[in-house]
């Protein structure tokens, strides 16, 4: 009886052995699979049968059996990447997407963050199950969980309410004997004019050249010209005052007051449209009066400095991920806002989630139900964007499990040849 039973236990040993060595072949397998959790085999003893008439008692063992095979959580390292939508968690965590895989419709959990923008604005995965997140709205993040959707967005027109300008008007420049004339600005100003790009209410872009007139020492006005076919009520090829104004500077060259009105009233946009034009801080207001438009010696007067506030019609140019997990969106116009943001899905036992191939997994009963956020918060992991987490497959210590597992199934074999012997010898009797 004892003969038969061990080689039903040195069988159990090849069993196992051989099942150690299938889950070090499925890690090796997937050493460069991205986001890959290594397994471990764990195993267990077999129910000993207790052996009866012995004067010390005891139990004889009957093998082993597979226990388990455990997920290592462990963080894998990073590589650094040039796609702006490569995603990895830095910490606890999985990104969480919905779709179908392979008939089965429903949420799934991954470590692998290769990710792109599909035809329709969506973040999805190579296999084209969408990144779920939040949406923003005016550049605030939003509550709702839902399919992040980042390629279809646009910014709208703002029209120009401020146009800041900083200089230096040239000190010794003569008064002007002559009046302004919007018809022949060039020869009816004291300096070269600056020239800036202001915005309607549609977006439409228009030209204005702001002049400057020395009407007395310490004193200039200002003249913004613009052509009259952007103009309600004006022709193309007619140049239209859109705002003027007085400046008058102190002996040491500041900005003391600044006055102006302005008349600005774009085809087909709002009517009138206001329009300031900031040249500094005066003194006369509590200012310096030194960081904007100023009057100082000089060969000549100059501009340093043109801004204004407005933006035309923008079309999304590219995005980019930050650690927080926000998309951001770089539009044509020059502008930038945050489209949406990424979620991160906790448990509190992510080894014992179902693996469903495809980087995939599923939540189970001894997993738990995840715990969905924002990154870096609640205990969630962090976003590094532009970089992949590898898998955390140790080669050289699979290697030396391969060679433990091989040493182990050899020995049992030996086992088997050995009560096989001995059971030959037993047959022998009969003769």
């Amino acid at each position: 009886m004892s003969l038969l039973t061990s080689l039903s236990t040195a069988t159990s040993g090849l069993q196992a052995n051989s099942l150690e060595l299938t889950v070090i072949g499925d890690n090796i397998a997937n050493a460069n699979t991205i986001g890959f959790k290594q397994g471990r085999a764990a195993f267990e003893d077999a129910l000993a049968q207790q052996l009866i008439g012995l004067a010390g008692g005891g139990q004889l063992g009957l093998g082993t059996r597979l226990q388990a095979i455990q997920r290592l959580i462990t963080q894998g390292a990073m590589s650094q990447t040039s796609n702006a939508t490569d995603l990895a968690i830095q910490g606890s965590g999985y990104f969480l997407l919905k779709g179908n895989h392979s008939g089965l419709q429903g949420s799934f959990y991954t470590r692998d963050g290769q990710f792109t923008v599909n035809k329709d604005g969506y973040l999805v995965n190579l296999e084209g199950l969408r990144v779920q997140g939040y949406q923003a709205t005016n550049n605030v993040v939003q509550g709702t969980l839902g399919d992040l959707q980042v390629g279809t967005a646009s910014a709208s027109a703002k029209a120009t309410a401020t146009v800041s300008i900083k200089g230096n008007l040239a000190a010794d420049t003569a008064v002007s004997a002559v009046a302004f004339n919007p018809a022949d600005p060039i020869n009816t100003s004291s300096a070269k004019p600056t020239t800036v790009e202001v915005y309607d209410s549609l977006g439409q872009a228009h030209s204005v050249a702001v002049y400057y007139q020395k009407t007395a020492a310490g004193s200039w006005d200002f003249h913004a010209i613009t052509d009259g076919g952007g103009i309600t009520g004006s022709t193309a090829g007619t140049p239209v005052e859109i705002a003027t104004g007085t400046l008058t500077f102190d002996a040491q060259g500041n900005l003391v007051t600044s006055t102006q009105t302005n008349n600005f009233n774009p085809v087909g946009a709002i009517n009138p449209q206001a329009l300031t034009f900031n040249f500094g801080d005066p003194t006369g207001t509590g200012g310096t009066g030194s960081l904007g438009i100023t009057q100082l010696g000089g060969s000549q007067s100059a501009t340093t400095f043109t801004g204004q506030d407005g933006s035309g019609y923008g079309s999304l140019s590219s995005v980019q991920i930050n650690d927080k997990g926000e998309v951001l969106g770089a539009f044509s116009n020059g502008s930038t806002r945050i489209l949406g943001q990424v979620a991160v899905a906790n448990f509190e036992a992510p080894d014992k989630l179902e693996r469903l191939g495809g980087n995939l997994a599923i939540e189970s009963t001894g997993s738990g139900q995840p715990t969905v956020g924002e990154p870096a918060t609640g205990g969630r992991g962090s976003i590094v964007t532009g970089a992949l987490e590898q898998s955390n497959v140790d080669l050289a210590n699979e290697f030396v499990r391969m060679i433990a597992a091989q040493r182990g199934f050899q020995a049992n074999s030996k086992t088997i040849q050995t009560a096989d012997g001995l059971l030959s010898e037993l047959m022998q009797l009969k003769r």
